[in-house]
């Protein structure tokens, strides 16, 4: 919430407060006036009633919302001032209705089944416009870089590379990429690589030509290098190393292609299938996660990345210009418009969500339960009545009116029978 919309709300709680004692005072009035009318027309014994019965009605409801929060007049009566009285119960039942009802895991799981965060999160990225931010992601954001500021970059980077760490060790690596790698051939998204694999082999072998030709010399035997043929021999093979590769680059039936898809679809069903070649990759996904450098190399990405979402939090609009805010929308696009992505991308954030509440949820609530009861009476008097005090005062409005309404009513009964 932001600064202004806090401020606020304090003035319209105190406007209604005085809106309703006005009301109550002018029934106080009215009661008066009618009292001393009332025998110069029978009219004037409805408004009496009306004004009578609204003045208890709003005295009533005023004593019940007053007794929320402070001792009416100031006079300690039993069981008034309840809110700045039982604090500490008010945080321990908050931390348990947390605790149940949000921060079980199997809450958490069923109330994520039927979000789709990744439609939601796509719908944000790729119709956002200028100025569109309200007050309420204005207060989200503004905490998200709070937070971020205020924690330690190291440690929190330290922090975030073991729970990546521990992720990917559960992850099973081999068959996922079997089965991108299956996508990618079926999808024809191999031919890019390829192709520029084969333009990467013509341009290693131009750089080596000597060393190849001196390969070439020193196998030849001596008849062929006391006759210069060797030269030849090797400028003949390069020549057909280069029209070879040209030849695989320009035709797309190329037998040469074709040998190489099959090696790699079959590499893509031996990665899904085969027990040692999954042992291996998984073995050396276990060398790389162990590895220092890594370990170094992710503490300055996280560093860069915690910089760039406080840039981007602070400056949303500039965020989303240019070459960043093209790719983000082209990502939004692909959220909105791909199921099997958008099943992907929730069931990991389920998971997520699952595992921070299973590990973290006591805490969590723990937290919210002493920050509340670290709170003094009149600051948790002071922010709970200016969330709903608006609202309390409609009831003592109310209660005056329909107290005015229910006189009428026993009065008109009454002149009947």
């Amino acid at each position: 919430m932001s600064a202004s919309r806090a401020d606020m709300l304090p003035d319209r709680a105190r406007r209604m407060r005085t809106a309703a004692t006005l009301l109550l005072v002018a029934m106080a009035l009215l009661f008066i006036l009618a009292h001393t009318q009332r025998e110069v027309h029978p009219v004037w014994g409805y408004v009496r009633a009306f004004a009578e019965a609204g003045m208890i009605g709003g005295l009533a409801d005023w004593f019940a919302v007053t007794a929320l929060f402070r001792h009416p007049l100031g006079i300690p009566i039993p069981h008034t001032a309840i809110i700045p009285q039982n604090k500490d119960r008010i945080a321990e039942t908050m931390a348990g209705f947390l605790r149940r009802n949000f921060l079980t895991p199997h809450v958490v799981a069923r109330r994520l089944r039927d979000m789709n965060l990744a439609r939601a999160a796509g719908d944000f990225l790729a119709t956002r416009r200028e100025g569109e931010m309200s007050r309420i992601r204005s207060g989200i954001v503004q905490l998200f870089v709070d937070l971020l500021e205020s924690l330690d970059p190291e440690r929190l980077g330290s922090q975030v590379k073991a729970g990546l760490a521990r992720q990917v060790d559960k992850l099973e690596v081999s068959p996922l990429l079997g089965k991108m790698l299956d996508t990618a051939i079926a999808d024809r998204k191999h031919l890019p690589l390829m192709d520029g694999m084969i333009r990467w082999a013509g341009l290693t072998l131009e750089d080596n030509e000597d060393m190849v030709r001196e390969m070439i010399r020193q196998r030849a035997n001596a008849v062929l290098r006391w006759t210069g043929l060797d030269e030849k021999l090797s400028t003949s093979v390069l020549d057909g190393l280069y029209r070879l590769l040209a030849e695989i680059l320009v035709n797309p039936d190329h037998p040469l292609r074709g040998k190489v898809e099959e090696g790699l679809a079959k590499f893509a069903s031996d990665l899904q299938s085969d027990p040692a070649l999954r042992a291996k990759v998984e073995r050396a996904k276990a060398d790389l996660i162990a590895n220092p450098a890594l370990g170094e190399w992710w503490i300055g990405v996280w560093e860069r990345m915690r910089r760039g979402l406080i840039e981007l939090a602070r400056n949303p609009d500039k965020a989303m210009e240019g070459q960043l805010g093209s790719a983000l929308r082209e990502l939004g696009e692909k959220l909105q418009s791909d199921p099997v992505l958008q099943l992907q991308v929730n069931r990991l954030a389920r998971r997520t969500a699952v595992g921070i509440a299973q590990r973290h949820g006591e805490q969590i609530v723990r937290l919210v339960s002493e920050t509340v009861k670290r709170w003094d009476p009149q600051t948790i008097t002071d922010r709970i009545e200016n969330a709903v005090g608006r609202d309390l005062q409609f009831i003592r409005i109310n209660g005056t009116l329909v107290g005015g309404l229910a006189g009428i009513t026993i009065h008109a009964l009454i002149q009947l029978f």
